[in-house]
């Protein structure tokens, strides 16, 4: 091979590598604008769902603690004062109100001071089959199992939270919840499977709205909504009950 041919043959592989290069570097800039976009998605996502579960109003008409029929109540209905709380099981503020609150909430009203009623409802449906699910749920084991084994089952909903972009468990996990806070499977493996208890679900979420709740958790201490963060909701509380 002559010289200039040995020159043409370099600078033709040259081109071609520059060629393989810029290809590459194309594929590289469509993954990285592809992962740009999913958690761009991912971002906006949860800024809605911030902003939904946050939304809550001051103005609330609800029924007096122990008065719903779509709760589970905790202590003695005779207490001086009395919460209420409004949640979603897939609200991830819900879970770190219940972290925060639920050992002085017990204590509380183990010595007779508080009354507090849960309320789960039906809020965050559009992401998913989990709170509708997760709600009949609670309902069924209210119902075919009372309310002692609906509060443990209400705190292992809880307990083993998904993220609310998922994965989510489904109807088994969830019954396998419910027989580990102590319900009967046979009582309850058809409602929570089969969903049987949907209406109880929507027409708590239609109380709830009713009530002017627009967000969970929307917390009620003696008639009043309190807001804040988990920690502030407990103080108010606290200071309520000293």
């Amino acid at each position: 091979m002559s010289k200039k041919n040995r020159a043409e043959d370099r600078a033709a592989r040259a081109a071609e590598a520059r060629a393989a290069q810029q290809r590459a570097e194309r594929r590289r800039t469509i993954r990285m604008a592809t992962i740009v976009a999913a958690g761009m998605a991912l971002v906006v996502l949860a800024g809605f769902l911030l902003t939904r579960a946050l939304d809550t109003s001051t103005d609330v008409s609800a029924a007096p603690a122990g008065a719903s029929e779509h709760g589970v109540t905790v202590g003695d209905p005779d207490a001086p004062h009395t919460v209420i709380v409004y949640e979603d099981f897939l609200c991830p503020f819900c879970g770190e109100l219940e972290a925060a609150t639920r050992d002085d909430f017990e204590r509380l009203a183990e010595e007779g001071e508080l009354l507090v009623e849960y309320r789960p409802f039906n809020l965050l449906e559009r992401y998913g089959d989990y709170s509708p699910q997760s709600t009949n749920a609670f309902a069924v084991v209210l119902e075919e199992s009372g309310p002692e084994v609906a509060k443990r089952f209400h705190d292992l909903l809880f307990d083993n939270q998904p993220s609310e972009s998922g994965p989510f468990p489904d109807t088994q996990d969830l019954l396998d919840l419910a027989v580990e806070a102590g319900a009967e499977e046979d009582e309850v493996s058809e409602g929570i499977l089969e969903v049987t208890m949907r209406d109880w679900v929507d027409d708590a979420t239609a109380a709830a709205i009713e009530a002017g709740v627009q967000g969970t958790p929307t917390v009620i201490l003696d008639g009043e909504v309190v807001q804040g963060l988990p920690q502030d909701i407990l103080d108010a509380v606290l200071e309520a009950t000293a």
